[in-house]
């Protein structure tokens, strides 16, 4: 009997499935993300499931991840130097890739191409070489992106060579990730791949690791966030491909769970809420481009609504809108004192002293040791992080005596610390809704949150259980919204943000449990589709966010781990475009993934491009992981009548390698 092995490494917990084909999910299991070491994490999830001697029965291992997207909406990563050939400095300001370096180093270089492929000018060696020289013992990756390199990447080819001889970083492509023009966000989707490569390295050998200490011997597969699957291996040169992977994976397994073909798809964890569409039976996709963490990149994906909104949010005070829960996770204080009891005594004293301020009831601790890539910290940083030591640190020493923020911030965002504070989990302690960690660590950590001092937005005297029950209350309101604005969005109406005060006040009056008192009026919104809500803490919140929002509820059976089940219940799908273009009269190039090359007739040039792109799609489908591959070609001419003639513009040649993964 062949067996498969789901596996789905999220913020908080890392889920396992055995999986049959024939009859479904087997066994499922949880144990906490221990992103110190991953592999303890999987190896505990996957004791859960794996029965004695049945480890040579597993054929297949697949594994879904929100390591990515969870990095990308906590604006964390590893450092990375992005090299622009062509660009001219006024490229930062768009897309937001000035905003994304965050201080990391950028170098302008002569080079790129024109729009039909032609070199614009000759790249400038020298300052490939200096720019190498001087940021390699900086960063942990190279991202490279020339101008109209999708028309011509022979720039990019070149500096990619030089890096991999001077260096052994790793080195991101822009013309790899994406066929489609728009020069500064392919940079910005390079430069949060060179960033993510390190973290998913980590996960990867950490499950190979586990899975070698099981003696289990199967293909290890990844699910990209389209749905789809792809080695390991693969996964390991572009892994901004797995952002979305958790999402994608949580509806290709709500489809697997469920006999739904037109539904609302709501994926809560512990760090991010993400929301999407199944239209007759099949995920609708991006195809502009997946938006995590507010970067829209150019990574083809199902079209995911993430929002910053799970059981491990912050919990904080907003001076406008009050009591907010997210967009960034914490270790919940409950899962803290369980994994530290000395974090407990330290609540204790804290809630011996007389003034409470908001740093009380907050800890800092080291996610894990520093890579000898990450040694070059700032002395401030050095200091911040030496400080912590080996145990969760209380915010009050670490930030006591006008000490600075900033190191720690950064620290913070480089994924080398953790915050913990007081989060929806605890609250769900608080409350007796969730039993899993120390509920005397969310009852004095609610308590230590309700003493400080009045603020704008936040009013004193409020209890420990009356502060978790307004938690409770606006992750509910605020999945509401979440879910509101998404299907406006996915129905064609306009993104609602703050920037909309009209439609926002009409979806916070729609969203909350009761009409705003003292008004005139009442908004109800009726979602048209059932929602199915999987996840594990959807139980807390969902059966009343349905009944807000007018719509039938389904929580399928191993809801909690939908994103398992659909790491094994996916297949391959890989793509491959070839364009062929008229760069003069009698004169037809087509841009290849290798570089361009010229023809006389179009009929010669569509020949090549076809045998290009269906080479190239199968090959990345065997790359990927595929056993046998079958390749579907399509083509489009764009042809205009021009004074009463045909104007041959462009055509463009689209190879799709479909297939089922090699088993072991």
């Amino acid at each position: 009997m062949a067996l498969f092995l789901g596996i789905d490494t999220g913020g908080t917990y890392t889920d396992a499935v055995l999986y049959d084909p024939a009859r479904g999910v087997l066994a499922a299991a949880k144990a906490l993300t221990t992103r110190h070491d991953l592999a303890e994490g999987v190896g505990g999830a996957i004791a859960g499931v794996l029965p004695d001697g049945a480890a040579e029965q597993v054929r297949l291992v697949s594994l879904s991840t929100t390591l990515a997207t969870n990095a990308l909406v906590e604006g964390q990563g590893s450092p990375a130097a992005l090299l622009l050939l062509g660009y001219d400095a006024g490229a930062l300001g768009r897309a937001g890739l000035g905003a994304a370096l965050k201080g990391d180093p950028v170098a302008f270089i002569g080079g790129g191409h024109g729009a039909l492929g032609d070199e614009q000018e000759p790249l400038d060696v020298a300052a490939v070489q200096r720019a190498i020289r001087d940021f390699a013992p900086r960063v942990s990756a190279f991202a490279v992106a020339g101008y109209f390199g999708v028309r011509n990447p022979s720039h990019e080819l070149a500096v990619r060579e030089m890096i991999r001889g001077a260096t052994h970083h790793p080195v991101t492509c822009a013309h790899e990730l994406s066929h489609n023009l728009d020069a500064p966000r392919r940079a910005l989707t390079a430069l949060l791949n060179a960033r993510l490569i390190p973290l998913l390295d980590r996960l990867i050998r950490a499950v190979e690791r586990r899975l070698g200490e099981l003696g289990i011997d199967a293909p290890l597969m990844v699910v990209k966030g389209d749905g789809a699957l792809i080695a390991a291996t693969d996964a390991l040169n572009r892994p901004v491909e797995t952002i979305l992977s958790g999402p994608a994976a949580s509806v290709v397994g709500a489809m697997a769970l469920t006999d739904e073909r037109d539904v609302i798809v709501s994926d809560m964890g512990g760090t991010t809420t993400d929301i999407a569409f199944l239209s007759n039976g099949r995920p609708v996709l991006n195809r502009d481009g997946a938006v995590v963490g507010g970067w829209r990149t150019m990574v083809e994906a199902i079209a995911v609504h993430t929002f910053g909104l799970g059981g491990d949010s912050e919990v904080r005070i907003d001076p406008e809108r009050g009591l907010v829960v997210g967009p960034r996770r914490v270790v919940p204080l409950s899962l803290l004192a369980h994994q530290r009891p000395q974090v407990l005594d330290i609540l204790q004293e804290q809630a011996k002293d007389e003034l409470v301020g908001p740093l009380h009831g907050r800890f800092a601790l080291r996610a894990r040791p520093l890579l000898p890539e990450e040694a070059s910290l700032s002395m401030a940083e050095r200091r911040t992080w030496d400080a912590l030591g080996e145990t969760p640190a209380p915010l009050t020493h670490v930030l006591g005596s006008r000490r600075p923020e900033r190191p720690l911030r950064r620290l913070v965002e480089r994924g080398l610390v953790h915050i913990a504070g007081f989060t929806p989990s605890d609250a769900a302690h608080l409350l007796g809704k969730q039993q899993s960690w120390s509920a005397e660590a969310a009852r004095l950590g609610a308590e230590l949150f309700c003493r400080r001092p009045a603020e704008p937005g936040w009013r004193a005297g409020v209890t420990p259980e009356e502060l978790a029950a307004a938690v409770i209350d606006r992750v509910a309101t605020q999945t509401c919204q979440a879910l509101i604005a998404s299907t406006i969005e996915a129905s064609g109406g306009p993104a609602v943000g703050r920037a909309e005060p009209l439609g926002t006040a009409l979806i916070d009056a729609a969203s909350a449990a009761e009409g705003p008192r003292d008004t005139l009026y009442r908004v109800r919104i009726a979602l048209e589709r059932p929602l199915v809500a999987i996840g594990a803490p959807v139980a807390t919140y969902y059966p009343d966010v349905a009944g807000r929002l007018g719509t039938r509820l389904i929580v399928p059976e191993h809801h909690g781990v939908s994103n398992a089940v659909g790491a094994v219940a996916g297949g391959i799908f890989e793509t491959a475009i070839v364009t062929i273009s008229a760069p003069r009269e009698d004169r037809f190039r087509v841009h290849g993934p290798h570089g361009v090359r010229d023809f006389g007739a179009l009929e010669e040039a569509a020949a090549y491009a076809i045998a290009q792109a269906r080479d190239t799609a199968r090959a990345r489908a065997l790359a990927a992981g595929a056993a046998t591959v079958e390749v579907k070609l399509d083509r489009e001419d764009n042809v205009v009548r021009n004074f009463g003639a045909d104007l041959f513009i462009e055509s463009t040649i689209t190879a799709t390698a479909t297939g089922r993964p090699r088993l072991g």
